[in-house]
């Protein structure tokens, strides 16, 4: 068998990653937040905020969908692997051939992914099924290999980024590739990782400082992820349209809504931590409709200072789209609230 190769956190494709902020993001805590022990990252996505922390502090993340959930548990939990073993299955996964179909060759054969990669992706997350239930592997060697499978779909998947439609007429001339993600041996044992809505989930958290990033705009995530989280749940759904995409009612988000300002007052005024600091671009009005942001400066602003004093600090970034906007001098925005 050949070597393994790797991958790191910020080796992924997503709208609104921030792993490009990251200094950004640190230099305004650094500066502004003194004593921070534990950060609390609850609009998670790929885990790229609580990893800038995550090496001196405990961290906590949440995501409400379960594939972003499985990589944070993969990168932030403190539970044991067995590197050996996670070596030897993506080995083994990298050199399987699968004549069979399954329910990935049948659903999004020559899609998103070639018909040959589509049973290879269906036999892997079958096969980590059967062993970790079987006991063969742990929770978290179980969210490794996803993760793996999760990241290797997402580097070969002929879209743009995201799953709202596939591209057709493509040469499928990448093929699936499972790579070790680079993990810490020894995760802070009080890190913790949830898959919950966050407005429930904000009582029960208690940190030094929240972290949010919502979403900015009516683009539902679960709508542009779709394909990865029917993967990382692998109910094998029902799957309509031509995207073929499954029910994601459950994984709506009020922050993509008319509601988010409503939603955001509920979680601000629940928050238990010394500050906050709120990730949010100046995109109120310079996209198409779907693209402007749902939640008014005004409403920041007060929404933030009912809770303590408010600073802004803002950044030039260019943020990855879905690539149906032209937006010009966008910024990224942190409203930081140092709590009464």
């Amino acid at each position: 068998m050949k070597s393994t190769a790797t991958f790191g956190i910020g080796n992924r494709r997503y709208l609104g990653n921030k792993f490009k902020l990251l200094d950004f993001i640190k230099s305004v805590v650094d500066a502004h937040c003194p004593n921070v022990r534990v950060v609390a990252d609850l609009f998670a996505g790929t885990g790229a905020v609580a990893y800038g922390f995550s090496e001196n502090k405990t961290v906590i993340t949440n995501d409400i969908l379960y594939s972003n959930f499985i990589c944070n548990y993969a990168w932030f939990s403190s539970e044991r692997f067995r590197s050996k073993y996670i070596h030897k299955k993506i080995a083994e996964y990298n050199e399987v051939n699968i004549n069979a179909a399954n329910y990935m060759s049948r659903n999004f054969g020559d899609t998103y992914f070639s018909k040959d990669d589509c049973k290879k992706i269906g036999f892997i997350r079958d096969d980590i099924e059967r062993r970790f239930k079987s006991g063969e592997m742990n929770f978290k060697e179980r969210s490794i290999l996803i993760m793996s499978l999760i990241y290797a779909m997402d580097r070969i998947a002929k879209t743009c980024g995201h799953y709202d439609a596939y591209r057709k007429n493509v040469q499928f001339d990448e093929h699936l590739e499972m790579k070790m993600p680079v993990l810490a041996i020894h995760n802070n044992p009080n890190n913790r990782c949830y898959n919950e809505d966050i407005n429930t989930l904000i009582s029960k958290i208690e940190c030094d400082l929240l972290y949010l990033d919502p979403p900015y705009n009516s683009r539902q995530y679960c709508d542009a992820y779709h394909l990865l989280e029917n993967v990382a749940q692998w109910k094998k759904p029902k799957l309509e349209g031509v995207a073929k995409k499954m029910d994601r009612s459950s994984l709506k988000s009020e922050y993509c809504t008319r509601k988010a300002s409503s939603a955001f007052e509920n979680l601000i005024q629940n928050a238990n931590s010394r500050y906050i600091l709120l990730s949010y671009n100046n995109m109120q009005e310079k996209g198409n409709e779907r693209s402007n942001a749902r939640i008014s400066d005004d409403d920041i602003l007060r929404i933030l200072r009912n809770k303590g004093e408010v600073q802004v600090f803002e950044q030039k970034y260019k943020a990855f789209s879905t690539g149906k906007s032209d937006i010009q001098d966008n910024k990224e925005r942190l409203f930081l609230c140092t709590c009464v």
